[in-house]
């Protein structure tokens, strides 16, 4: 059975920084492409990052380039999103998942970003 369990979420500051991670079981993560997506309160799913395999080539939708960053460690089965100088409109619920449209998503994260 497929797991993906997400954490390191919370209330941040515009301008902050969190660390999200994502433990993954049940499939084999080295040889699978992951991806975060992202639920804003009142919106749909969004899709914000991905990575292949060994983590060689990353992609970004525009909004988080430059401030986010997704990376991963297969020796821990283990996905990561850097999350740094964050805006209100980053606030969301975030989800690790096997697929890019989030249908095989994790249970989620929130963020938060407020003063």
């Amino acid at each position: 059975e497929v797991q993906l369990v997400e954490s390191g979420g919370g209330l941040v500051q515009p301008g902050g920084s969190l660390r999200l991670s994502c433990a993954a079981s049940g499939f084999i993560f080295s040889t699978s492409a992951m991806h975060w997506v992202r639920q804003a309160p009142g919106k749909g799913l969004e899709w914000v990052s991905s990575i292949t395999p060994t983590g060689r080539s990353t992609y970004y939708t525009g909004s988080v380039k430059g401030r986010f960053t997704i990376s991963r460690d297969n020796a821990k089965n283990t996905l990561y999103l850097q999350l740094n100088s964050l805006k209100t409109e980053d606030t969301a619920v975030y989800f690790c998942s096997t697929d890019g449209r989030g249908t095989g998503r994790g249970q989620g994260t929130q963020v938060t970003v407020s003063s």
